[in-house]
């Protein structure tokens, strides 16, 4: 999550950046930074597949990892899409790579999960990863590059997975014993695909609000609201590497408040968006000063000294 959380925040900026002007290097070194973490973590991940091949086949039936395997392709379509303003040839073929990669990714993990017996107390809200965040960042890539045939089909994908997918997931929450502390951070997934939804939308059928793009707006101002009251639960958790789920929807979320603004244009527009950025910002450095102290003090991942 953590090179989707900063990829996420330089969308921000960048969005900043083209509406009031704000100093652009800062949404290009937050890229850099996330394309640093990605491809520091791909070839860890291919040193993995070469030593351990049977460990990562594991993973990838594991009813509790294996949506976390849909990131470095989503993630490579996020940074090939901050690539575009500055490379856009080489960003439309990165993009179309990894557009590929994920729709793959996608059809073969849901086909992994049909196959497999899925326990009901191990389903979480990451399972919207593949196809949900996946169809929609599809999409919003798709639309920039002016594929728009592929940006629909994406759409496609992505509404249709929410719809099935978040339904399941809330069915979890509501009717099975309350999620391990390890991945109560993954609930505010449950409010990323309306966000998502909404940016793609305007990112295809142009930044015109209609009936749809109202009605994406309202489910999510409901699933925040759902957000403000986890707040105590989550303040209780111990601080893990799980934190980073907090970023990358956090970052939809504040990306898609700005586009109102900006459409809406309401009186201290550039002020409320401001108020969004800082806030945004806050979060996720909060979170990777708070990484970086439990890297000099060995304890962001579970260990023989720290089993926690």
């Amino acid at each position: 999550d953590l090179p989707f959380g900063l990829a996420g925040l330089a969308s921000v900026w960048r969005q900043m950046a083209d509406f009031y002007g704000t100093p652009g290097a800062v949404s290009d070194v937050l890229l850099i930074a996330a394309a640093v973490c990605w491809l520091l973590l791909a070839v860890a991940a291919a040193g993995r597949m070469v030593r351990e091949p049977r460990a990562i086949l594991g993973e990838l039936r594991d009813p509790v990892l294996s949506p976390f395997w849909s990131l470095p392709w989503v993630v490579g379509m996020d940074l090939a899409i901050g690539l575009e303003p500055h490379a856009y040839g080489a960003a439309k073929a990165a993009f179309v790579v990894f557009f590929v990669a994920t729709i793959l990714f996608g059809g073969l993990i849901t086909g992994e999960w049909i196959i497999m017996e899925l326990d009901r107390s191990e389903f979480h809200p990451g399972y919207i990863l593949p196809t949900v965040a996946g169809g929609f960042v599809a999409a919003i890539g798709a639309g920039g590059f002016g594929l728009r045939g592929l940006g629909w089909l994406s759409f496609g994908i992505g509404i249709v997975s929410w719809l099935v997918l978040t339904s399941l997931t809330l069915n979890r929450l509501l009717f099975v014993t309350m999620l391990p502390a390890a991945l109560m951070p993954t609930v505010i997934f449950e409010a990323a695909p309306a966000a998502l939804a909404g940016t793609a939308y305007f990112e295809l059928h142009g930044p015109v609000p209609d009936p749809a793009v109202y009605g994406i707006t309202g489910y999510l101002v409901l699933m925040v609201l759902v957000q403000l009251r986890l707040l105590p639960i989550y303040g209780r958790l111990k601080f893990t590497p799980g934190f980073w789920a907090f970023t990358f929807p956090s970052a939809v979320i504040a990306g898609f408040a700005l586009t109102w603004l900006h459409i809406e244009r309401p009186a201290g527009q550039a002020a409320y968006s401001v108020l969004v950025l800082a806030a945004v910002s806050l979060l996720i450095g909060a979170i990777t000063a708070r990484s970086l102290i439990a890297i000099a003090r060995g304890q962001l991942l579970p260990g023989p000294g720290n089993p926690n």
